[in-house]
């Protein structure tokens, strides 16, 4: 009896070890492998996120064009900020093509890859065979992606200016080179989500739906109102997902024409001031500070409702 309450406490709880316990059972050899499992995630943290994106802040603040040495930087304060939203023409077409890559992203590859998983999630013939084909082109090197897309797009020999007996410069006419490279990006975009939509939906409790088809609910009726709240977490992801990718759109429009004739983006901005023929840091430092910036915003509004959803559990 003294041992069970000595086990327990003398409110009959278990009591859980301190920290000086574990210290105890810890001999030298397995504090070092702690230390070194924290410590080299921590180092690499520092050195590859945060050293940067601290020395880009500082670097925004002054003009360096990356050959002389440090002391060589001219700091102007806020300067490169005025000029990027006053007198750099291609910022603000940057932002609202950003804007039209959020917003296609949301309408189309995002609720197109949610509906790919619902229909995949029936347990349907040949599921794993769908489920590897779309997700296919989000494991293609980029290369492959844009030599994929280029036979589509050739204005000559183009996929599908043979078909409709057209000569549209699909990737150098700045009115339609955007939309191309959605197209492209919806290509990647939706196995990605599809993806995770399907591992969510795999987690729902199947009790929720028996429960809902015994009251007499649609598969339709089940799924907004029952199956896609409970998904509310999966939902959270995918929406800072998709900003955050809108963002950083890059890739696809620099190897199309390095960001430019109409297809200017944030991210291909940085670039071509910071590895272009400008070598801009200062410059490009400031506008990679504002797509930093803008991005951050809301990964810490995704953060706070998961934060509030620990806290009321």
């Amino acid at each position: 009896m003294a041992d069970a309450l000595d086990v327990r406490g003398g409110s009959g709880r278990r009591k859980r070890p301190g920290r000086r316990s574990l210290r105890r059972r810890l001999n030298g050899r397995d504090r070092a492998v702690v230390m070194t499992m924290a410590l080299l995630p921590a180092v690499f943290v520092l050195a590859l996120v945060w050293f940067p994106a601290v020395l880009s802040v500082i670097l925004s603040f002054g003009v360096w064009n990356g050959i002389g040495p440090i002391d060589t930087i001219q700091w102007v304060g806020t300067q490169n900020y005025h000029d990027i939203v006053t007198i750099y023409p291609p910022f603000w077409p940057a932002i609202r093509h950003n804007l039209i890559w959020l917003g296609f992203l949301f309408l189309g590859p995002t609720l197109l890859g949610m509906f790919l998983a619902v229909v995949l999630d029936k347990n349907m013939r040949f599921g794993r065979f769908y489920q590897t084909a779309f997700y296919m082109p989000v494991v293609l090197s980029l290369a492959l992606t844009g030599f994929i897309w280029q036979l589509m797009y050739s204005r000559d020999q183009g996929l599908i200016n043979e078909v409709f007996h057209s000569q549209v410069d699909w990737y150098g006419d700045p009115k339609v080179n955007l939309w191309a490279a959605l197209v492209a990006t919806a290509w990647r975009h939706t196995g990605y989500i599809m993806l995770i939509y399907l591992a969510g939906l795999k987690g729902v409790d199947p009790s929720l739906r028996e429960a809902a088809a015994v009251d007499g609910a649609t598969e339709v009726q089940t799924f907004f109102r029952i199956v896609f709240p409970v998904m509310r977490p999966i939902n959270m992801i995918v929406v800072v997902i998709v900003v955050i990718e809108s963002i950083r759109a890059f890739d696809l429009v620099w190897v199309i024409n390095r960001g430019t004739n109409g297809l200017e983006l944030i991210g291909a901005l940085v670039a071509q001031n910071v590895v272009g023929e400008a070598s801009r840091y200062g410059f490009g430092s400031a506008l990679a500070v504002i797509m930093m910036v803008i991005s951050s915003v809301f990964i810490t509004l995704y953060l706070r409702v998961v934060f509030r959803e620990e806290r009321d559990r």
